[in-house]
C-alpha cells in the first residue's frame, strides 16, 4: 500500500493569503514524509504550466492542468479554478489497486505524525475519512516557525479540507465539474465518500492538520459567482446520485450546516 498525496499549488502575489501559507504547507509535507516510517508516501502536485516554478523539488509534479472554470463561457468566471475531478484523476493515475489517495487544500499544513496516523486508521478498517483541521494563530509567516506552530493546539474548525479514500472509490465518484476554491467542494467530497465507502469516519477532534488564522477568504463577495456556479453543478451531481442511492438527502443532512449554502 502507498499513500498518494496530491495538492494544487498556484503562483500568487504577496496580497494573497496563499503567499504565506503555501511555503509552510510545502515544508510541513516534507517533514511529515520524513516521519512516515510505516508506509511509502508519494507527494504530488498538479498545476497549470505557469505555477510550476513555485513548486519545491521534493514534490512530484504530475501532468499540467489544461482546463478550468475560466473556460466556461461566462464573464463572471475568470479565475482559473481547476475541477476537483481533474486533480484527483492525476492522483488516481499515480496509484495502483490497494493504494489510498489524499487530497488537501494547499493552505492546509500537516503535523509530523500525519501519515503514520493515517496508516493506523486505514489498518483499523476505514476506507474513507475526512480529517478536520485546527485553526492556529495568524501571527506566523515563515516555514522556520513550524516548530512553534506544532506546539499550538489551535481551535476546532467546522469545514472539510483533508480527504483520504481508497483509490478504487474514485472511479465511482460523481463530481461533475465542481471547482476547488469555492463553496460546495467540501460537501461534494463528503457526500461521495460517505455514500461509496464501507466504513467512513469524520475526525473532528484530532490535531493532524492546521490552518494559519481564520480569514475565511471563501466568504469574500468576489467569490459569489463561483459559489453559485458550484451550487448549480452540485444540484446536477445530486440528481445523478439520487438515481443510485436512496439516502442522499440523509447523508447531506449529516454534513456541517455551514457547508449547505442555499
Amino acid at each position: 500500500m502507498k499513500l498518494i498525496h496530491i495538492i494544487n499549488p498556484v503562483k500568487v502575489g504577496k496580497s494573497s493569503d496563499l503567499f504565506i501559507a503555501q511555503p509552510i504547507t510545502f515544508e510541513s509535507m516534507r517533514l511529515a514524509k520524513a516521519e512516515s516510517s510505516e508506509v511509502t508516501v508519494l507527494q504530488c502536485t498538479t498545476q497549470f504550466a505557469e505555477d510550476r516554478e513555485i513548486i519545491p523539488n521534493h514534490l512530484i509534479t504530475t501532468k499540467n492542468l489544461r482546463r478550468s472554470i475560466a473556460d466556461i463561457d461566462s464573464k463572471d468566471l475568470s479565475r482559473r479554478l481547476p475541477f476537483i475531478r481533474d486533480i484527483l484523476k492525476r492522483a488516481y493515475r499515480m496509484s495502483k489497486k490497494g493504494d489510498y489517495i489524499i487530497y488537501t487544500n494547499v493552505d492546509i499544513a500537516l503535523r509530523p505524525n500525519f501519515y503514520n496516523w493515517i496508516v493506523k486508521t486505514i489498518e483499523s478498517g476505514c476506507d474513507a475519512f475526512i480529517i478536520n483541521r485546527r485553526t492556529i494563530s495568524a501571527k506566523y509567516s515563515h516555514p522556520s516557525e513550524l516548530p512553534e506552530m506544532f506546539e499550538e493546539t489551535g481551535i476546532k474548525h467546522p469545514g472539510y479540507d483533508c480527504f483520504v479514500f481508497k483509490r478504487d472509490l474514485f472511479k465511482k465518484m460523481e463530481l461533475g465539474r465542481i471547482c476547488i476554491g469555492a463553496a460546495y467542494i467540501g460537501l461534494v467530497m463528503f457526500l461521495n465518500m460517505k455514500l461509496l465507502s464501507r466504513n467512513f469516519i469524520e475526525f473532528g477532534e484530532e490535531y493532524l492538520t492546521f490552518h494559519i488564522g481564520d480569514d475565511q477568504v471563501w466568504k469574500n463577495p468576489e467569490n459569489n459567482p463561483y459559489a453559485e456556479y458550484n451550487r448549480k453543478e452540485f444540484a446536477r451531481v445530486k440528481t445523478k446520485l439520487n438515481r443510485k442511492y436512496q439516502n442522499v438527502e440523509e447523508v447531506i443532512d449529516t454534513a456541517f450546516p455551514s457547508l449547505k449554502i442555499n
